[in-house]
């Protein structure tokens, strides 16, 4: 006896107060739930949010211009039903829109590997745009797919398949709730499992549990009695008044049943009314609380025992009154949509869905995906952008100018400078463009050519008086003052730019007017010379040119 006992006291563990500590705060830790709302913007998610909680509707959240944050976040403790223990603090993420600036923030709030287990979707639909359901399910289902894969880690893959796991036990072990007395355990039957029908959970490989909640049911059948577009966009009917109205109606809920039975998600419709929404509230804490499905290793007396849903979901499945449709995941079938109305087919319209799904396939004529057939179904009554303009290509402005100055070279009363043209001539255009020769005939042009040509005959003359014999006699100086006066006077004898004939030797008329400037420079350099010995020789006393004395 004493041999077998050790001979030194085993060693005690380091740190024993703080794991003792964290022991006793894992076992009372309070676990967090989330619930993630997505939907269109105006479609009532407020609402649902103060419900999910159980807080009043702030003054902020009815006004209908509000402008979103861009991430809606509240919470409260979920207590127990004699209001006792805290059973999970209640999480709600609220996102405004389906667009990317929004849903990039969510892995970051609420990253997939640790939220995943304990995270419900709800995709809020809005009963007033019943066009939009199609769309909308495709572009929020598609993003609950992107977001639960996450960043493909292998942590993250086991934590999928944990939760596929689990929603699927909870599908195939669903039991309608019965009138008798609800039983201490749950409403899940662990002897009895039923196989997936056909066109149930072949998506959502995650396991996430989707909740699809219409809202504003209510205005279903609102009374009017205008026919014609209304607020629930289902016009050219008399609403309220059954016939092709309700048969419209009862197809939305057959596709919306196909595509939920697809994902194991539920199917609720809400109004304002408190009722609805608390049975809306007890199935999403239902969902929250799932067990997770046993280990398919455990058997036989080793089985545990299974773990008890503390939120027990009381209410039978409702697909008759149209505006508190109850139909919990794992109760639907394709022969109970079926029975809703005759001549629907569930399995085309699951295969149009996973056409539309299909990144792929491009839209066209012959493609007859769920969304084409749903807007047969359901017209579009939204409003629609005004219609742009027709499109106009303009000529371009090369060829523009081109074609306006073929027009104007050949019609010249459209050239202004045409008044200013001399009519006989008929001289080509020049070599800068359409000006003629012509265009030089302006009459400051034409005057301060004459006073340059009359200045240079002066000039001239000038000089040859000057350089004349001093001992001329007063006739011949009388004939020299003659001879100037009509020199000066007479008219320009150089050829000007404006006359009509031709230059003389063949030459161009841009030839005469550069010899016409280059002889006006050399006659100004001759004048410069002769103007010094004009000086010495100029008139001594009056009347006396010659420079000697005159004795007569």
């Amino acid at each position: 006896m004493e041999g077998s006992r050790p001979t030194t006291p085993e060693a005690p563990p380091e740190n024993l107060w703080s794991s003792i500590l964290d022991s006793v705060s894992s076992s009372r830790s309070i676990p967090s739930k989330q619930v993630l709302l997505l939907g269109p913007a105006s479609s009532g998610k407020s609402v649902l949010a103060s419900a999910l909680l159980q807080k009043p509707i702030s003054e902020e959240s009815k006004d209908e211009t509000r402008s979103d944050f861009a991430l809606g976040y509240d919470w409260a403790d979920i207590r127990d039903d004699g209001d006792e223990d805290t059973l999970a603090r209640l999480s709600v993420y609220t996102v405004p829109s389906d667009a990317t600036a929004y849903t990039s923030l969510m892995p970051h709030f609420l990253p997939p590997r640790a939220s995943l287990p304990h995270t419900l979707v709800m995709i809020v639909l809005d009963w007033t745009r019943p066009w939009t359901f199609v769309d909308n399910l495709q572009t929020w289902l598609k993003w609950v797919e992107i977001w639960a894969k996450g960043d493909g880690s292998r942590d993250l893959d086991i934590v999928r398949e944990e939760n596929h796991d689990r929603l699927q036990h909870h599908l195939q072990h669903y039991t309608e709730p019965s009138t008798d007395a609800v039983p201490a355990t749950s409403n899940i039957s662990s002897n009895t499992v039923l196989p997936l029908g056909p066109g149930t959970l072949t998506h959502n490989s995650a396991g996430v549990p989707i909740i699809v909640v219409c809202t504003k049911s209510d205005l279903i059948d609102e009374g009017n009695d205008l026919v014609g577009a209304s607020s629930s966009g289902m016009g050219g009917m008399v609403k309220g008044k059954g016939g092709e109205w309700e048969e419209r109606t009862d197809g939305v809920m057959q596709v919306l049943r196909t595509i939920c039975l697809k994902y194991g998600a539920s199917l609720f419709y809400t109004t304002q009314q408190p009722n609805t929404l608390q049975v809306l509230r007890q199935y999403a804490l239902h969902l929250l609380f799932i067990p997770p499905a046993p280990s398919p290793m455990a058997s036989g007396s080793e089985a545990p025992a299974p773990l008890r849903n503390p939120f027990i979901f009381h209410y039978k499945p409702n697909t008759l009154d149209r505006d508190r449709i109850v139909i919990p995941a794992g109760w639907d079938s394709w022969g109970k949509i079926g029975v809703l109305r005759e001549g629907f087919e569930a399995k085309v319209w699951g295969e149009a869905w996973e056409a539309d799904l299909d990144a792929d396939v491009i839209e066209s004529e012959d493609h007859s995906g769920a969304a084409k057939m749903y807007k047969l179904l359901v017209l579009d009554q939204g409003a629609k952008p005004p219609p742009l303009p027709p499109f106009n290509a303009p000529m371009p402005e090369q060829a523009f100018l081109a074609k306006h100055y073929d027009e104007n070279a050949k019609k010249p009363d459209r050239d202004p400078r045409g008044a200013f043209r001399n009519p006989t001539d008929t001289a080509a255009a020049g070599i800068v463009g359409p000006l003629g020769s012509s265009s030089f005939n302006l009459p400051t042009v034409e005057r301060a050519l004459s006073e340059m040509e009359a200045g240079m005959g002066m000039a001239s003359s000038l000089n040859a008086s000057t350089t004349a014999d001093g001992a001329r006699r007063p006739s011949q100086r009388a004939a020299t003052g003659a001879n100037l006066a009509t020199h000066v006077g007479r008219p320009p004898s150089s050829p000007t730019i404006g006359t009509s004939p031709s230059p003389t030797g063949g030459q161009t008329q841009h030839e005469v007017l550069q010899n016409f400037f280059q002889s006006l420079l050399s006659s100004r350099d001759r004048g410069g010379t002769s103007a010094t010995p004009s000086k010495s020789t100029g008139p001594k006393t009056n009347g006396n040119t010659s420079g000697t004395d005159d004795p007569s």
